[in-house]
């Protein structure tokens, strides 16, 4: 009669083992589900609300942002946003000290038409639930003439914005003013180069040690080293459709890619700086000669079950032993 209570306990085992890490706080990938997501364009992992993503439509939406869970696809808030104007061209959704949102109204598809862009700074609210929330506007300039772009990047320690411009050919790295203003125009400076990318989003580590630029088809990890980024490898991403968003987990364990469309996916990968490699479902040859960390092809999750199985069974067919011998 024990056998039952045997099997039971092997089970759970194997099922304790198996469950991928990120499961346990909702990190796991998920379908953005709202139909009023239709151009999720930036993504951002809440640190007040675990398994939170914070995004946002391209345009044609207005002021709002969605809380999504990602334990279920579902909006569990829609924040509409007061004090900025009407929206042109969002792009771009960060997380920085403090709580704090920063959401970058920076794209020109016209490609140096807008005279100034928009930032928009506003505390994450505490409860999730559809609310009104007013926001900060800056008015951004770059001092080497208008661009576009669709990344934007606030440092988790000093509070400082960033922008990576997107063009074809590759951009830079321009650094705003130690604190923005809203009085004034807030001058953003080149400070250093991304080559070899067109940059749709970018994200940094919760330490703020370390950046991920991202293209429609693929990713470049940097350290960060002050703001004079050193790059360090190329990475694989899953192929989603139009790839426009890219955020470390709150833990800075995985990276999770993002594309526009209705119900659209969102995808996690090992960072490479984090627990794991970022080996995954992105191309492993897209890598700058990197190690994918394993040569059989089998991720870390998929050992790990594989382990627990075979020590589960070994349990099972020991307990077996001694009952035959008793």
């Amino acid at each position: 009669m024990r056998r039952p209570s045997v099997l039971l306990a092997a089970a759970l085992l194997v099922g304790a083992f198996a469950v991928p890490a990120s499961a346990a706080d909702g990190d796991e990938d998920f379908t953005i589900k709202d139909p009023r997501i239709t151009e999720s364009s930036g993504l951002a992992a809440s640190r007040l609300h675990p398994g939170i993503y914070w995004t946002h439509n391209d345009s044609d939406d207005g002021p709002y942002l969605y809380a999504v869970d990602s334990r279920t696809g579902e909006t569990v808030a829609r924040l509409t946003l007061t004090g900025v104007g009407t929206p042109r061209d969002v792009e771009a959704i960060s997380i920085g000290p403090g709580n704090r949102i920063y959401v970058g109204d920076i794209g020109d598809n016209f490609g140096g038409r807008w005279p100034h862009v928009w930032i928009y700074e506003l505390p994450e609210p505490k409860t999730l639930k559809d609310q009104t929330i007013r926001a900060t506007q800056y008015v951004v300039k770059y001092s080497d003439g208008a661009r576009d772009a669709e990344s934007l990047v606030v440092h988790p320690k000093t509070g400082r914005v960033y922008i990576v411009d997107k063009n074809e050919k590759g951009g830079h790295l321009y650094e705003g003013p130690a604190e923005l203003s809203a009085s004034g125009t807030n001058v953003f400076r080149p400070v250093a180069a991304v080559p070899d990318l067109e940059a749709t989003d970018a994200t940094l580590s919760p330490d703020g040690r370390h950046l991920v630029v991202r293209s429609y088809f693929g990713a470049i990890a940097y350290d960060w080293n002050g703001g004079k980024i050193k790059r360090k490898e190329r990475l694989g991403v899953p192929f989603l459709g139009q790839g426009e968003s890219v955020t470390y987990t709150a833990d800075g364990t995985r990276l999770m890619y993002g594309a526009e469309g209705a119900d659209s996916s969102v995808e996690g990968q090992d960072a490479p700086d984090g627990s794991g490699s970022s080996s995954g479902s992105g191309s492993p040859a897209a890598r700058d000669g990197a190690d994918s960390g394993g040569g059989d092809g089998l991720g870390g999750n998929l050992k790990t079950g594989a382990i627990a199985v075979a020590v589960a069974c070994a349990a099972l067919l020991g307990l077996r032993g001694l009952r035959r011998r008793r």
